[in-house]
């Protein structure tokens, strides 16, 4: 009889293994699918900035310094190694502050404002920080859980067996809070 129970008891150990394993995987798949989501409404801006770039060259190529600077910042949010999330949102962090300045410049100059490609890139660029915005939530909830059964007892014991780890949220710095300025006074006037 108490064999019974030992083998009953291992079995349900082994069972509750077994549940809190893919629960572990569910969660790491999760933070991966969100991770790539971020990721590709990232790229999806970084392919915006040439136009943006290019359209203001037209109307201000006495500012220089800002055209170059987005445009220098995109190739280095490129080069951040993959995985690397906390790099990767500093680097992000600073090219949504270039892409306010330059955006910002176009207050400066009436013409720009009215461009009707101006304002479709205007339009875009606002979608894509909302859908940047929304993926970040979504990911950062993965990451979360995930960390959560890494922390958890028992889930830990399963996490350490094999390998899981947390992973870090997606975060932007103070200072780069800002989401660029896309909206302007008039421009649809």
């Amino acid at each position: 009889m108490t064999t019974w129970i030992v083998i009953a008891v291992i079995a349900i150990v082994v069972v509750y293994g077994i549940i809190l394993f893919n629960r572990l995987v569910k969660s790491r798949q999760m933070a991966g699918e969100g991770w790539s989501g971020i990721d590709v409404q990232l790229k999806r801006r970084a392919d915006l900035v040439p136009n943006l770039v290019s359209t203001v060259k037209g109307y201000a190529a006495h500012e220089r310094q800002v055209l170059e600077q987005a445009t220098e910042l995109r190739a280095a949010a490129g080069q951040v190694p993959e995985g690397d999330v906390a790099a990767r949102a500093r680097a992000e962090g600073e090219l949504s502050a270039a892409i306010g300045r330059l955006m910002a410049l176009a207050e400066a100059y009436p013409d720009l404002k009215a461009s009707d490609n101006f304002l479709d890139l205007q339009q875009q660029l606002a979608t894509i920080e909302d859908e940047i915005q929304m993926a970040r939530r979504y990911y950062n909830g993965a990451t979360r859980n995930l960390n959560v059964l890494v922390q958890s007892f028992p889930s830990n014991l399963v996490a350490g067996l094999f390998g899981f780890r947390q992973r870090e949220f997606f975060e932007i710095a103070d200072a780069d809070r800002a989401v660029p300025e896309v909206a302007f006074k008039g421009a649809a006037s």
